[in-house]
């Protein structure tokens, strides 16, 4: 039987299980991918582990989140970072050398290749053709130790592209209309596999745009063939050699298959607060706004930033609009500065930032309070911005330069100009002479990791009791996010590395009060929740530090991917509502109680609960034989260590 392109990556490195939807499957991983908010927890994990060196063909750790050096915190994260690094044979990326999934697609990234990164933001590497996936941190550190990956076989959605982008239509615009189709949990479990005719008018940095935001459709991964303009790509890194051709196969099926015509697109916007709230431009056009924000994850190409120079060429941008410039990589920065861009945009009054991830989580540029901020960032959960009460449209380069010289939404359509053209260069500067690559390693001199104050060590937490009872510490509603569990910002990331410190902010966006009464309480607790309970960021920051204040089960109508899996891998045992109109039954501060969990766990799928006054709740889990033991055993790291790392 034929196979579509997922498939084959798939098989092509399936260590167990079968490629059925559904089904567990085990998967070797080639290459990992960390960046500093999370990868000190990575680091801190592959030590507790206590291998010499990482098992991968390569793992990077890049230092792109936390850049505000506003006191010893992050620094001293950087060099600890920079240790671990050299000590375990991982590439590592300075600050200032730009994010991590655009830098590592343009020095690292090889078709055929699995990606596994810290960041859920990894599957951006799927546009050339990789199999990316983000994941909790730890997971991560597993397969930095060799360990294959554990996740559900997902169904493969092969959506036909057909058609060439109309002017002042751009990659962004093609991301928000899949998502307004999708919103963000309809690719949960799924595979999003592009071909057909209109991929070749989009360029392989156009495809990361799309990628890197299915995971804002709660997708697993995606794909894109590697075709022509994957190996032009590579050929501008300086690459070429490491092209391989990938396609789906001649009459390959697919699960589900979706049309897709550029030609018929349009601008379009996601409103606040949310990625899955998708308009077109005109329907929310005149509005008036503070900031526009370009840059980021989601848009980090070079057309990115050369179409908005181009755009503002001649103009000025009003006082009272901040035109806020990110540049996503010290090799685009380069490139802008030589091509004349970056004076263009300058000289509009553009605001330039340093390269990383800054605003996209809340690390400055900050919006006004009561004010539109137009970005073309991945999120604008609530808040994730750093102002508490936001209000943050995600749109396209185009849309968020038009906006700026207008002072209010517009659409690009209407610039009095014609579209601007853009030629990619033929070469770009190679990054890779910027990062300390891994040490020889016939080198026999240890490397002593540098920890700072900050860096405190892992929290252990107990096995799951025969009898689990408690409150229900917080009832929450549906898409409720991590950003939401456990927050980012100035204040927040750089504790990262520091549980105890940064359990102060869990659910602080919900009930301020959560810490204090969980301190108080001082014993197990449950948290339930709605529908796709724990979506966005990969961060298992959101995990530990409930578990760390006692939370041992959480409730919900269902869950997002990568959260269900970071609970699992922290010792706190995700059950679903059986039927989801029983969350109503629920309230927050309810006693419950659950008797021999462990053995109903492994019984089967139906877990019965007790309520007040003799009446019971049943409720279910979709964890496989291996998740449950890993809730058993009260986490990951001790179940590996003594299952799978022994001798």
């Amino acid at each position: 039987m034929a196979r579509n392109l997922t498939q084959q990556l798939i098989e092509q490195h399936l260590v167990s299980g079968k490629m059925t939807p559904g089904e567990a499957v085990q998967l070797k991983i080639d290459q990992t991918l960390c960046q500093d908010a999370t990868g000190t927890m990575v680091m801190l994990e592959f030590e507790a582990l206590g291998l010499p060196k990482v098992k991968t063909e390569l793992s990077a750790q890049y230092v792109d989140h936390n850049l505000i050096q506003a006191d010893f915190k992050n620094a001293d994260d950087h060099l600890f970072l920079r240790s671990a690094s050299r000590k375990w044979g991982i590439w590592f990326s300075r600050p200032g050398n730009g994010i991590s999934h655009a830098v590592h697609m343009a020095c690292f990234g090889i078709p055929g290749k699995t990606l596994l990164g810290s960041d859920s933001h990894t599957c951006a590497g799927g546009a050339m053709g990789m199999l990316a996936m983000g994941a909790g941190g730890l997971q991560v550190a597993l397969a930095m130790a060799g360990l294959p990956f554990s996740l559900v076989m997902p169904e493969v959605i092969g959506v036909e592209v057909s058609g060439k982008l109309p002017p002042w239509v751009s990659a962004k615009d093609v991301i928000l209309e899949m998502l307004r189709r999708y919103d963000v949990k309809g690719g949960v479990n799924k595979v999003f596999e592009y071909y057909g005719p209109g991929l070749d008018n989009l360029t392989a940095m156009d495809r990361h745009v799309i990628a890197n935001m299915g995971q804002e459709m709660g997708a697993t991964a995606s794909v894109f063939p590697a075709d022509e303009n994957v190996r032009t790509f590579l050929r501008q890194q300086g690459r070429e050699a490491d092209f391989v051709e990938l396609a789906a196969e001649a009459g390959a099926d697919y699960d589900q298959r979706e049309q897709l015509d550029l030609s018929k697109l349009e601008p379009m916007i996601a409103c606040p607060s949310s990625p899955g709230k998708v308009v077109t431009v005109r329907e929310v056009a005149g509005k008036p706004i503070y900031q526009s924000y370009i840059g980021s994850s989601a848009n980090p190409g070079l057309r990115d930033f050369a179409i908005p120079a181009k755009m503002v060429e001649g103009k000025n941008v009003p006082q009272e609009i901040s035109l806020d410039i990110n540049p996503t990589s010290r090799q685009l920065l380069e490139e802008l500065s030589r091509n004349g861009d970056l004076n263009r945009l300058l000289q509009a009054g553009a605001r330039l930032h340093q390269t990383g991830c800054n605003g996209c989580i809340g690390m400055g540029q900050a919006p006004a309070s009561g004010r539109i901020s137009l970005r073309t960032v991945p999120r604008n959960f609530p808040g994730r911005s750093g102002t508490k009460e936001d209000q943050v449209y995600l749109c396209s380069p185009e849309t968020a330069t038009a906006s700026a010289l207008a002072g209010k939404i517009t659409d690009p359509r209407d610039m009095d100009m014609d579209y601007p053209e853009f030629t990619e260069p033929e070469k770009l500067q190679d990054m890779r002479p910027l990062m300390l690559a891994p040490r020889d390693t016939t080198d026999e001199i240890p490397v002593e990791l540098e920890k700072g104050p900050n860096i405190q060590p892992l929290p252990e937490f107990d096995p799951l009791p025969e009898v689990l009872s408690g409150p229900i510490l917080l009832k929450a509603g549906d898409n409720v996010s991590t950003d939401e569990i456990l927050p980012a910002g100035t204040d927040i990331l750089p504790l990262r590395s520091n549980i105890p410190a940064i359990s102060h902010y869990t659910f602080s966006r919900i009930d301020e009060t959560f810490y204090q009464r969980a301190k108080r309480l001082n014993a197990d607790s449950f948290v339930i929740g709605g529908d796709n309970y724990g979506q966005g960021s990969s961060r298992e920051h959101a995990a530990i530090a409930p578990r760390y204040l006692g939370v041992r089960v959480v409730i919900a109508v269902s869950m997002a991917r990568i959260h269900r899996r970071n609970l699992i891998n922290f010792g706190v045992v995700p059950l679903l509502f059986k039927e989801p109109a029983d969350l109503a039954r629920l309230n927050q501060d309810d006693m419950l109680e659950i008797d021999n969990l462990p053995k109903q766990l492994q019984a089967g799928k139906k877990i019965m609960v007790k309520l007040a006054e003799g009446k019971e709740l049943e409720v279910t889990h979709n964890m496989g034989e291996e998740e449950v033991a890993t809730v058993i055993a009260g986490g990951l790291i001790d179940y590996v260590r003594k299952n799978h790392l022994q001798g």
